[in-house]
């Protein structure tokens, strides 16, 4: 559902801009250029926004604050990183990794993964993850969370399936990676079915554990609940035992302009990792983040 909306956005943009810029080419270049510039990257002033929204907004958080060269290097290469993942790899590649389970395609003795993606995005998210576990003749699965803008709730059958079918190819329980909103489906997951002993461990990256201030504004269901003091994100506190934090690590990074102020991207008790100047989308893509994370999932 999700890469159908986003293959039909992107082509309608580069229409648009098509037709401006043959509209406008011969008497005026220079506006067909700059109109043509601005359809195609007018993302990138939202993007801006959201930088200036966290400045102020972070301004009593307990976390590092962001330089204003951070941010200027955060805000360059999210608007690079969000092209290339919700205008190519989701909208037109989010299947060009396909899922390794089958008998014989993953190694044996060799630890599964299971990645559960953010709010409005697919599988296509994990691209480099998924091609690396290919190459490594790891197991891995990456769900696709629907409906989009249903309870973060509804979201733990698919975890469920896809933790079940890795565990059987492999043996073994698995890691568990987890983006943005993902990281909380994981421990909607882990509450409703008891399921600390059936993982490896978490890695949440950008994950709202304690909400956004961004979630003020939305009005969708798995919006709201990531809504900082809302009702669903105590309950969830207060069902996480202590003793299981530390089954957790949460990386966090003082230019998320998704999931600010920073500090609601930690969980107590877990190991919280910081990583500075980074934006939202391109914590997942990080190179470091990848390598922490799959260094956890060598022989059994």
């Amino acid at each position: 559902m999700l890469a159908r909306l986003q293959k039909t956005i992107t082509l309608s943009l580069l229409a648009v801009a098509c037709a401006w810029l043959l509209a406008f080419w011969r008497g005026a270049p220079v506006l067909a250029v700059v109109g043509c510039a601005i359809i195609v990257l007018g993302y990138s002033v939202f993007l801006a926004l959201e930088f200036a929204a966290l400045r102020v907004a972070g301004q009593n958080d307990p976390a590092p604050q962001a330089s204003p060269g951070e941010l200027v290097r955060a805000w360059a290469g999210e608007t690079l990183a969000a092209a290339r993942v919700f205008c190519w790899w989701q909208p037109f590649r989010s299947r060009a990794v396909p899922d390794q389970l089958a008998p014989g395609a993953a190694l044996p003795g060799r630890r599964g993964v299971v990645f559960i993606h953010g709010f409005v995005c697919n599988r296509g998210l994990w691209t480099l993850w998924l091609r690396h576990l290919k190459a490594r003749g790891h197991a891995f699965l990456a769900v696709n969370l629907e409906p989009v803008f249903g309870p973060i709730d509804g979201y733990v059958p698919i975890i469920e399936d896809a933790v079940q079918r890795v565990t059987q190819a492999t043996g073994l329980p698995p890691l568990l990676v987890c983006h943005s909103m993902g990281g909380l489906a994981a421990r909607a997951w882990l509450r409703a079915s008891s399921g600390y002993a059936r993982v490896h461990h978490v890695v949440t990256i950008g994950t709202p554990h304690h909400g956004t201030w961004l979630a003020r504004f939305s009005r969708v269901a798995n919006g709201r609940q990531m809504r900082i003091g809302c009702d669903w994100q105590r309950q969830l506190e207060r069902d996480l035992p202590p003793q299981q934090r530390a089954l957790f690590t949460c990386w966090y990074s003082n230019c998320d302009n998704i999931v600010f102020p920073a500090s609601t991207a930690t969980l107590p008790g877990a190991e919280n990792r910081l990583l500075r100047g980074v934006a939202h989308v391109r914590l997942a893509l990080h190179a470091g983040v990848m390598r922490d994370a799959l260094s956890r999932i060598g022989a059994a």
